[in-house]
């Protein structure tokens, strides 16, 4: 299955994030694809606000993992890995405990360790058009 929506605008991410999740509901693995600032991080606020996450989203550029709390989805975990050099760092963080957790994960950059990624996931496409608006594939593999 594989979906193509338009984003106009910061907020249209929300019904976008709604359907993502209500066409997914059995996913726990979801890769963000895109080029720097298309708006992988904003989605994923989206998606967590959308599963009930109240905490404060944001790029986990640094810290190479966030975690958030929702009462209704449990933890959430927020990969970002695009700072890492070898796999065998997000091997040494424990990512792979946290695929197998049952719990959410959002990955952004994850051909940086795609040895490491399970056989079946969600792919989300971010790529940024002419007139500024986002277009988001959404495909299984």
């Amino acid at each position: 299955m594989q979906s193509t929506f338009i984003a106009n605008s910061i907020s249209a991410l929300q019904t976008i994030a709604q359907q993502i999740i209500d066409s997914y509901k059995d996913d726990r693995i979801f890769i963000l694809e895109g080029e720097m600032g298309a708006g992988k991080t904003t989605l994923t606020k989206s998606i967590c606000k959308h599963l009930g996450a109240n905490d404060n989203v944001c790029s986990p550029t640094f810290a190479i993992v966030n975690q958030y709390f929702s009462e209704k989805a449990g933890d959430i975990y927020h990969f970002d890995f695009y700072r890492i050099n070898k796999e065998q760092e997000a091997f040494d963080i424990g990512f792979e405990e946290y695929l197998y957790s049952g719990n959410y994960c959002f990955i952004e950059w994850a051909e940086k360790v795609s040895n490491l990624l399970p056989l079946h996931y969600i792919i989300i496409s971010i790529k940024e058009t002419q007139d500024q608006k986002r277009e988001i594939t959404i495909k299984e593999v």
